[in-house]
């Protein structure tokens, strides 16, 4: 054990324990609750399109926080082990580049099987909203103007830009469905609800 100690607590390794005692800190902090594994993340979007220094390692696709708790993990297990084998006088500084190396190798194939889990789910398009009931919440829709409440499948509703074509009576509080979108006007068409129609 005391041998242990030892090994854990020299350079360079030491190093390593230190910050694996930090991000075990952390990982209790975040089992009691008090923060999210996202906390820490400066995009907090896993899938966006900027690119940070973790996409550039290869390391991109996770939480920031999950990346780094692996790096540290491994290149803490790699320099130990790195440690009892190598010996001399450059000893510290090869232990170091290798446990570096191995820790960015073993990472990044954990982080590969790893973003799935991560994988941000898309957000609603308005591909989702055609076909849908929604509520006219302006005093009359036209050809020129409207508005409508449109409650998505996940349950957020939105109030859009709707159009309908000729001079219907689609008024404040009518029930219409959207059929249509105008890339071009960035509105959607909609008729109306048929079910209320005498």
């Amino acid at each position: 054990m005391r041998d242990f100690v030892s090994a854990a607590f020299a350079f360079p390794t030491a190093v390593f324990s230190v910050l694996l005692l930090v991000v075990a800190g952390y990982w209790v902090v975040v089992s009691l609750g008090a923060l999210h594994v996202e906390s820490l993340d400066t995009g907090g979007d896993t899938g966006g399109d900027d690119v940070g220094v973790l996409d550039v390692a290869g390391l991109g696709g996770v939480p920031i926080t999950v990346a780094v708790s692996l790096l540290i993990a491994f290149g803490w297990f790699a320099s130990l082990a790195a440690a009892t084998v190598v010996h001399g006088p450059f000893a510290p500084a090869v232990v170091l580049v290798v446990a570096v190396g191995v820790a960015w190798l073993v990472t990044r194939l954990a982080v590969l099987a790893l973003r799935r889990l991560f994988a941000a789910a898309p957000g609603p398009s308005r591909a989702d909203l055609l076909g849908r009931p929604c509520v006219i919440r302006t005093g009359s829709v036209t050809s020129t103007f409207g508005q409508a409440e449109v409650t998505a499948a996940d349950g957020s509703s939105a109030i859009v830009q709707v159009r309908q074509a000729g001079d219907g009576g689609l008024r404040a509080g009518s029930a219409a469905y959207i059929y249509g979108y105008d890339d071009t006007g960035e509105f959607f068409w909609v008729v109306e609800d048929p079910s209320t129609l005498a």
